[in-house]
């Protein structure tokens, strides 16, 4: 793990966050700077820096994060009127946190497209 990186930090305990779901290889935490009502995000408890640096023996877990995301979007209420899921690549993109995660949205309308 990173030590310089927050969401390393949020999985080894040092940073404090309010988590919804966690297990050995997912973790998923309400974004402290939320854009909707509801938005958690959902990582991996490896450190991957972005989609770029993924590899094929990290495909099941990369699959855990949409599993994740479905699990807790319907624990919050919203598989009926709906969520949108998310992940950024790069700066340009908007990634600010250099480790993989899906943004889990909702409790609002999304326009699209969004950005």
């Amino acid at each position: 793990m990173q030590n310089r990186c927050v969401f390393c930090r949020i999985v080894q305990g040092i940073e404090p966050a309010r988590i919804l779901y966690r297990d050995e290889e997912v973790i998923a935490f309400r974004d402290i700077n939320p854009q909707a009502p509801f938005h958690a995000l959902v990582i991996p408890t490896q450190h991957i820096a972005s989609l770029n640096d993924i590899e094929v023996a990290q495909d099941r877990v990369l699959g855990k994060l949409f599993l994740v995301a479905k699990q807790i979007a319907h624990g919050a209420g919203y598989t009926e009127s709906g969520y949108r899921v998310a992940m950024n690549c790069g700066r340009d993109a908007g990634q600010t946190v250099f480790h993989i995660h899906l943004h889990v949205l909702a409790g609002r309308f999304l326009t699209w497209p969004p950005g």
